[in-house]
């Protein structure tokens, strides 16, 4: 090849990456322009559910653009972090998550489709829900005193439990409750919140950790009895309703976090765009007033913030597998363990909005 045609090829080559890096910067700049994707990895009828259907009017306003969602449930919600996973990385796909899955399924549910570590942007952190310990109604107790003793009589498999899911939220949440109250039941998971909800209503399980947002309508409707709340803090819709902590569980806390992620390579100029509608959402009366209506605390915050505690998980994986070993062998007791993967992953607002997260 003579030296004129190489510097041709470099040439055309040269000209073909410049008009590739202009229209992605045109695309970038010009989005959004057709419909986005909010995809849910929940049954509907769950606190992602309803915390999507709230978001995406708004977020789609703020955009300029229809925000749909899809539910894609199964699996702990793995696949639907799985299909966001193999989309492409456009903004047109985007993925709301649950601590459950984004923070604890990687170190719970063995082997994935997806790293979980290398398959997401981070968006940023939306709400946080608090669970609330509920009975069927034919259950004779009104409080968790009263639940303990009656459980405790009949363990370990006379009262049943649901679950969104093995390794979900609500299942961890009675894990440590059972753990720490010394006391045992069957556990039945089911494809999401929303399902174990209706089988709890219908009498199929006794008892289960149910969040907010659909325990307060439920129990106004007497289909479901509430005795108490699994945050620090009562419920301001619910203030009759006590916290499990002061109910006689000491140190008892945990809840369900939502969070807002895309595919990984995500143009950063779209991860901004995205967050700022999402941030703007948040900070309307209108979405406050819809989530807090449900029980639930909504955050807000950065993609930075949320990239810096997820870039802690490798550790904590780390320290739970050890933990995991040393339970087995005795150094550690189940609550404690437990304790460690509830705290690590529960993250907390500031007085500014902006998100903090609790460190060992």
């Amino acid at each position: 090849m003579t030296p004129l045609s190489r510097r041709s090829v470099l040439s055309a080559l040269a000209v073909a990456a410049s008009g590739l890096a202009m229209r992605r910067a045109a695309a970038q700049a010009a989005y959004p322009n057709r419909v986005i994707k909010l995809i849910v990895p929940w049954a509907p009828g769950g606190v992602t559910d309803v915390t999507a259907r709230i978001l995406a009017q708004k977020m789609g306003s703020e955009l300029g653009q229809t925000m749909v969602v899809e539910n894609r449930p199964g699996a702990s919600g793995t696949i639907g972090h799985t299909a966001v996973s193999q989309s492409d990385p456009d903004g047109y796909t985007l993925l709301l998550a649950t601590n459950s899955t984004y923070a604890m399924a990687p170190h719970l549910l063995g082997k994935l489709q997806y790293d979980s570590d290398k398959a997401f942007a981070p968006i940023g952190l939306v709400l946080s829900s608090p669970q609330v310990l509920c009975v069927h109604p034919s259950i004779p107790v009104t409080t968790v005193a009263e639940f303990l003793g009656y459980v405790r009589a009949r363990q370990p498999d006379g009262v049943v439990f649901e679950s969104s899911g093995h390794g979900g939220s609500s299942h961890l949440a009675m894990e440590l409750l059972m753990s720490m109250a010394k006391f045992g039941m069957l556990h039945v998971p089911y494809r999401g919140g929303g399902p174990a909800l209706q089988a709890l209503v219908a009498g199929e399980v006794n008892t289960g950790f149910v969040d907010s947002v659909i325990a307060l309508p439920m129990a106004e409707g007497n289909k479901i009895r509430m005795l108490g709340v699994s945050t620090t803090e009562r419920l301001p819709l619910a203030p009759d309703v006590p916290t499990i902590a002061e109910a006689g569980v000491p140190g008892f806390q945990s809840s369900t976090d939502v969070a807002l992620l895309a595919p990984a390579g995500t143009p950063p100029a779209i991860i901004e765009k995205v967050s700022g509608a999402a941030n703007a959402a948040l900070s309307t009366d209108e979405v406050r007033t819809a989530l807090k209506r449900q029980g639930t605390d909504p955050v807000g915050g950065t993609p930075r913030e949320f990239a810096a505690f997820i870039r802690t998980r490798p550790d904590l994986c780390r320290c739970w597998h050890r933990r995991d070993r040393q339970r087995r062998h005795g150094h550690y007791t189940n609550e404690e363990f437990l304790h460690s993967v509830l705290l690590f992953v529960t993250p907390i607002g500031n007085a500014s909005g902006a998100p903090m997260f609790r460190k060992k």
